[in-house]
């Protein structure tokens, strides 16, 4: 039997225990917000069909989603062995007949699947949250992974912008949690950006040119003018959007100027309006004025997804370390349109896992409590110490202590090494001495102190 040098596929990742725990750590403070503003937990399956996948995620998008091979012999199937393998153009056809499956590309769209299939089961407005692995086709690089997972947390069936307040505390509150500081919460504007092509005379070419304005921080506003200039603006477009890309000030300032600005357009003052009344829900919620809110930053070059968002727009920057964003969402109409369910308006934001951990990883930020698993090693010399060490080790389980009885008996310095390599922090010895006084002593591994304990004060020794 040859043997295979084990492998693993590009884009995909092992996870150690060590990393388990940290990441586990993010998940749970995440899920923690998450319940405490009423979002409860569903999950969906890791595939889906294929048609209810193809066609959401643009000619791109659709490129991207890994495909399940249908079980069986292909040729040996009557209604496939008339495929023209020769025919142009048939390779579309070709993966209908092969593959009837796929793995999920985003949490999204079978969220909205999941919603019109429920629909009578379910409350609305329905908030949910859903913390699960999806797949991409894409190129691996450093921080883009083909298997990921994402965290997200939608509200649809309410247009209330109250949920687009709370996603701003959700955002802070679990950041904090996480132990981040310096972040800032970035809003803008469907409606807004709409506005600033609408002045310009240049509303077909509104996604020419947020995406132009969104590259401002990576090159500049000679780079943006250059970008814009080849797509169809001229130099008078760009001086009257210059204002506006440029807003300085506090959040109030840059709306003060907006109105200005965009005096002129309808749906540009009710973006405007919009992100008002975001900022006075999180005000009165937080006790802050709107000009001392933390962590909100009005940001009007944000675009994120211009086509699939309708309302205000997030995305979350840590200034703590150079890193992309670390979560983001907003408002859409019509999520569950695709699958025949018109009209039901939401809003939703995800949190970026992944850098988040890469963030607190170098920032030092997991807390020791998350790199701990066992708690306490009981060491084993002999028959004699195991029995001694049965009814101990129970004990500390039941207590809620973290606890292990080394397996065999072996030289104390192999338990040692055992207790080092897993971060234990205290080993409790059992020689023959503390058998017959009815005690332990306890090591501390981090100081090296021995202590010896009598049996009834282990747990308040080590709990």
């Amino acid at each position: 039997m040859s043997s295979n040098k084990p492998s693993l596929p590009k884009g995909t990742r092992d996870f150690t225990p060590s990393e388990m725990v940290k990441r586990n750590f993010i998940y749970d403070t995440i899920k923690t917000v998450f319940k405490k503003y009423g979002y409860a937990e569903i999950q969906t399956p890791s595939m889906e069909n294929l048609q209810t996948l193809t066609g959401k995620y643009g000619d791109e998008g659709d490129k991207l989603i890994f495909k399940i091979l249908n079980s069986g012999e292909f040729l040996n199937e009557p209604k496939k062995k008339g495929y023209d393998f020769a025919a142009e153009n048939n390779s579309n056809k070709l993966v209908s007949l092969i593959s009837e499956k796929a793995l999920r590309y985003d949490l999204t769209v079978p969220f909205a699947r999941f919603v019109v299939m429920h629909q009578n089961e379910l409350s609305f407005p329905f908030k949910r949250f859903q913390i699960q692995p999806v797949w991409r086709a894409d190129r691996p690089q450093k921080g883009r992974y083909r298997e990921f997972y994402q965290c997200d947390a939608d509200v649809v069936g309410s247009e209330s912008l109250l949920n687009e307040a709370e996603f701003v505390l959700i955002y802070t509150e679990a950041l904090k949690a996480l132990g981040l500081k310096d972040f800032t919460i970035k809003l803008n504007n469907r409606k807004i950006l709409s506005g600033i092509a609408e002045i310009i005379g240049k509303p077909a070419l509104i996604v020419d040119m947020t995406v132009a304005i969104d590259k401002l921080d990576k090159i500049g506003m000679d780079g943006v003018s250059k970008e814009l200039l080849e797509k169809g603006f001229t130099e008078a477009d760009i001086e009257r959007l210059k204002p506006v890309i440029l807003l300085q000030g506090s959040n109030l300032d840059k709306l003060r100027q907006l109105k200005e600005v965009l005096k002129a357009t309808e749906v540009g003052l009710k973006g405007i309006e919009e992100i008002e009344e975001v900022i006075s829900y999180v005000s009165k919620l937080t006790g802050s004025a709107p000009e001392d809110i933390q962590h909100l930053g009005i940001d009007i070059t944000l675009a994120r997804g211009l086509n699939y968002y309708t309302g205000c727009i997030f995305e979350v920057a840590t200034n703590e370390v150079a890193m992309g964003s670390i979560g983001g969402g907003g408002r859409y109409d019509d999520l569950t349109g695709m699958f025949g369910l018109k009209d039901l308006t939401g809003v939703g934001v995800s949190f970026g896992a992944d850098r988040i951990y890469d963030v607190l990883e170098e920032l030092n930020l997991f807390p020791a409590s998350t790199v701990q698993g066992t708690k306490v090693l009981i060491s084993n010399f002999d028959k004699e110490a195991e029995n001694y060490a049965l009814p101990i080790l129970a004990q500390l389980r039941n207590a809620g202590i973290a606890a292990e009885l080394y397996p065999t008996s072996a030289k104390l310095k192999k338990q040692m090494a055992y207790a080092d390599a897993k971060n234990i922090p205290y080993v409790i010895l059992i020689g023959s001495e503390e058998i017959s006084a009815n005690m332990v002593t306890v090591k501390n591994m981090l100081t090296g102190e021995q202590e010896k304990v009598a049996l009834s004060a282990i747990v308040d020794k080590l709990g």
